[in-house]
């Protein structure tokens, strides 16, 4: 961890900031666990985290990301929730209840569906202010009367899932790859969600080691999301594919235990 009197590396938040009239004690224990300052004053530019009656926030001027299971309750309907395309590729032949691993967790929206359609899910997210902001949306969708089912069904480990998928106490079902963030330009405007994670995350370097990692955990399936013309991740060829007009779901059956 870098001296706060060090200039912060470009895409790390500067500082946890508190409005007047938050939880103050909340707030610091939080910066505390991040090794950043608490501050009571909005920083002027870059990245920062803001702790309000709203939850964990990341923001950048006007930008806000925060992890919000709500505006996932369309795509929940039982007419809907069975054709998602990640549902479809999850699902375990003679095994109505899987339990998966979300190896690249990022803010756990695919997790939040494979929970949603039954299965338990156990999330990875290696980078610690990513992390931070599931685990605060896991704590207001426990408290959602609605949500609450399903976030009881996701468990998060801020852990690199590289390093623990070979070491796993129990045998998924099902282990779920997602390095799928592009490079960004010098010049790219951040103006959306994924854009914003790109601040705090690169592109994933270690394909070829995740993947392993995940062979190594023993899963009936391992499944990755990719761009509809990507590459194979790591050079493999799936099993099958499930493909829709933004995304692919490569499909590997580990019927080779060293495919």
């Amino acid at each position: 961890m870098k001296k706060q009197t060090e200039k912060p590396v470009a895409g790390h938040p500067s500082a946890v900031f508190v409005p007047c009239g938050q939880d103050a004690a909340a707030g610091e224990a939080l910066a505390r666990s991040l090794g950043l300052p608490c501050v009571r004053q909005q920083p002027a530019e870059g990245l920062f985290l803001q702790w309000d009656a709203a939850g964990l926030s990341l923001r950048r001027g006007e930008q806000t990301l925060r992890g919000d299971f709500t505006k996932m309750l369309p795509r929940l309907r039982a007419d809907r929730l069975a054709g998602e395309l990640l549902v479809r590729a999850a699902k375990c032949k003679n095994q109505p209840a899987p339990v998966a691993v979300d190896a690249t967790a990022g803010l756990g929206e695919d997790a939040f569906l494979l929970a949603a359609a039954g299965m338990t899910v156990y999330l990875y997210e290696y980078d610690p202010i990513v992390a931070a902001l599931l685990r605060d949306a896991l704590r207001r969708a426990a408290e959602d009367p609605v949500l609450a089912a399903v976030a009881a069904r996701m468990h998060l480990t801020p852990q690199d899932s590289v390093a623990a998928l070979p070491h796993l106490p129990f045998t998924p079902d099902v282990v779920y790859l997602d390095p799928m963030f592009p490079r960004r330009t010098k010049n790219a405007q951040v103006k959306n969600k994924p854009q914003m994670l790109q601040l705090l995350q690169g592109p994933c370097a270690r394909e070829e080691e995740l993947f392993r990692a995940a062979v190594q955990a023993h899963p009936r399936k391992i499944v990755v999301k990719r761009t509809p013309k990507g590459p194979w991740l790591a050079g493999v060829k799936p099993s099958y594919a499930i493909t829709g007009k933004t995304v692919r779901f490569d499909c590997i059956l580990m019927t080779d235990p060293t495919p």
